[in-house]
């Protein structure tokens, strides 16, 4: 499957902005600096303050991971009024993904033999910098590194049935991300469109959020202790519906790039 990147459309955000890939070339994990369609490759992970090699190599010869080494991955439900039928002062609804669910993009998504309500939910995605606990709101986004993309998938027909939401968010592969992680954009006010089959389905700005980025950082930091690379998927916004074999969903967001992912069945 063909791999997507997209320049955004915020011409002075992306001049104050860094474009980090994290991919495997010849059997090995690296990262780098995106830069067009070549990768100027680090001698490690920039959340770590990597520093680049003086190498370089083509976006066409790796295969893009998520772009963070994520330890745990937290998703807030029900963040878009445009998703749910009333919004509400309470805390964020949080539940948990599993690293395991994190692919990059351009994979193919393998769907359980057994899920037949699998829905796309493109989300704006937060990488954590730094380690951190007990933030206050006004300094929780100094902990975060910088910006993805994700498509939090979900199993409608299993979150009403478990006591957890592990089968229906958390399977292989549920867990979209990238293309990039970018550095430099205010999360507060960025554009998602999600595409199914090249159709617009979604499409809001996170301006639009109910709990925004810094609360939730903070208020999640109140029981867990956020490590390096850690992702917070932010919420989708409108409306969402079953995917079918050999669809692809595309979430883009300004400044960051298209991720895009094909559904397929076993045997499909």
């Amino acid at each position: 499957m063909a791999i997507v990147i997209a320049t955004g459309s915020i011409a002075s955000a992306q001049d104050a902005t860094t474009k980090y890939v994290r991919f495997t070339h010849d059997g090995q994990t690296g990262f780098g600096i995106l830069n067009g369609t070549s990768i100027a490759t680090l001698d490690g992970d920039p959340i770590a303050g990597a520093k680049p090699t003086g190498q370089t190599v083509a976006l066409d010869s790796v295969r893009l991971l998520p772009p963070a080494d994520a330890s745990k991955v937290f998703a807030v439900g029900m963040n878009f009024a445009s998703h749910i039928s009333s919004a509400s002062d309470r805390p964020p609804p949080l539940f948990l993904k599993l690293p395991t669910s994190l692919t990059g993009s351009g994979s193919d998504v393998e769907l359980p033999p057994d899920a037949n309500n699998v829905h796309f939910e493109g989300e704006l995605v937060l990488v954590i910098g730094k380690q951190a606990k007990n933030v206050s709101e006004a300094d929780a986004l100094d902990y975060v590194f910088g910006l993805t993309a994700g498509n939090n998938l979900t199993e409608r027909s299993r979150q009403g049935r478990d006591l957890q939401w592990m089968r229906a968010k958390a399977a292989d592969g549920f867990g979209p991300a990238g293309p990039a992680l970018v550095t430099g954009l205010d999360p507060n006010n960025i554009l998602l469109t999600t595409r199914l089959n090249g159709e617009i389905v979604q499409q809001e700005n996170t301006r639009n959020m109910i709990h925004k980025p810094a609360k939730v950082v903070s208020y999640l930091s109140r029981y867990f202790t956020f490590n390096p690379g850690d992702m917070i998927f932010m919420g989708t916004p409108g409306r969402t519906s079953a995917l079918d074999n050999g669809d692809v969903v595309t979430v883009t967001i300004e400044g960051i790039g298209t991720l895009s992912n094909r559904t397929v069945r076993p045997g499909g």
